[in-house]
């Protein structure tokens, strides 16, 4: 079998595979694995479930032909071309069954086998990925990472992302602009370059997180300049911009407002408190399994060959491993807990705009749009003036209607 021709049946037509290397069967002993080699039909160990019986015998039954075909295929994923119209039943075992085989930490295979699975199963792959403080993990790991497209939240809160980063790209990539929701990048010695590089495909190209909710940037240094980088954010709600270069004032609001369209929450959000940040999918433990075969493999192969090169060229190993080896930044110490929140939300249009607004906020509200306000002053005025039953705050907020920025701009005034 090592050398002869392969054939597939594929659509009802035969075909002829070349230059394809099955795997050789994983020897349990060296008896049998001599004969494995010479005679490839010699019945293999895995392919019998060994029990005893009442009396202390040892009986063995064999393994159904489908667990011996996952096994096969596991064994042999990288051959494989597409899992595309295949039910998920049979994917989340074959995927189970290369985890197990430990298919994924092979860098030879893990990249291509990962995106063989994710091209046909999405999300249910992975569809959360939490990296928060794990810089490590997703140097060592960008090109697995960079195969999960169908993320909906993506945590990389300092990663030491900086100002160019290739994950940049894979975020503004079409792939993950119809799924993205949720992306997580404080703490990354981000600046106003950096966000502007970040948004520039969305900004000159159009596309690229065009999903978007909720966006952390906070711990970063950047100015009230850079949100107006977001401005092409288009679904952006939430925001949190605590430990940036901005302060909490009228100016600040008035830019969230006239740029993004959010205002600034008197109580902390409770999304950006990392407490429903988790990975989940099937890949939930082969993530895990990198994390920890990375902390168990010796220093020389952790490194990357780009760090192995800034190694070699400044001659500051000592300096350089000492900056890779130290704790990252979290912005969770104690320092940093009782900092004042700057989370922004997009309010709903509703008749309990005004209870939640400060007066800051409702100034700034007022200044977006003056027309609006001269051009429905008037009627409001004389339908007060020809009655005077009640103030017409009190019947607004009595009526269930949806109110649009335009009514929250009229009610302001009174």
């Amino acid at each position: 079998m090592d050398n002869s021709t392969i054939y597939v049946r594929e659509k009802g037509n035969l075909r002829r595979v070349g230059n394809i290397i099955l795997a050789q069967p994983k020897p349990s002993s060296s008896s049998s694995s001599s004969c494995r080699r010479t005679n490839p039909f010699v019945q293999r160990k895995e392919h019998f479930i060994f029990t005893y019986n009442e009396e202390g015998s040892l009986r063995y039954t064999t393994k159904s032909l489908f667990d011996i075909t996952l096994l096969f295929v596991a064994d042999n994923i990288h051959h494989v071309d597409s899992l595309v119209g295949f039910p998920e039943q049979i994917g989340d075992r074959l995927f189970v069954a290369a985890e197990e085989n430990r298919v994924f930490l092979n860098p030879e295979v893990s990249q291509k086998a990962m995106k063989l699975f994710c091209d046909a199963y999405g999300d249910m792959v992975l569809g959360s990925l939490c990296l928060r403080n794990r810089f490590p993990l997703l140097h060592e790991r960008i090109t697995e990472i960079k195969t999960f497209h169908s993320l909906k939240s993506l945590d990389v809160f300092g990663c030491r992302l900086g100002d160019d980063h290739e994950l940049f790209m894979h975020l503004t990539s079409p792939s993950l602009s119809s799924s993205l929701t949720q992306l997580f990048i404080g703490g990354n010695h981000l600046s106003d370059v950096g966000l502007q590089r970040l948004t520039a495909p969305i900004r000159i190209m159009k596309k690229g997180l065009d999903s978007l909710e909720l966006l952390d940037v906070s711990h970063n240094p950047i100015s009230e300049m850079a949100f107006r980088y977001l401005k092409c954010l288009a679904k952006l709600v939430k925001l949190d911009a605590t430990g940036t270069n901005v302060k909490l004032d009228t100016g600040l609001k008035k830019t969230m407002w006239d740029v993004l369209g959010l205002i600034h929450s008197e109580k902390p959000l409770n999304i950006f408190d990392h407490s429903e940040c988790k990975t989940e999918g099937w890949a939930e433990q082969v993530v895990n399994q990198w994390e920890t075969s990375g902390c168990q493999m010796p220093k020389q192969k952790k490194m990357e060959e780009s760090r192995a090169s800034a190694l070699r060229f400044f001659g500051r190993q000592k300096f350089v491993r000492e900056v890779l080896n130290a704790a990252p930044l979290t912005g969770e110490n104690g320092k940093r807990t009782n900092m004042e929140k700057l989370h922004f939300y997009k309010p709903t249009a509703n008749n309990h705009l005004i209870e939640k607004m400060d007066p800051s906020t409702t100034k700034c509200l007022q200044v977006r749009n003056p027309t609006c306000y001269i051009k429905k002053r008037k009627p409001e005025s004389s339908k007060c003036d020809d009655s005077h039953q009640s103030p017409p705050t009190k019947i607004h907020r009595s009526s269930s209607l949806v109110f649009t920025a335009e009514d929250a701009d009229l009610l302001n005034s009174y």
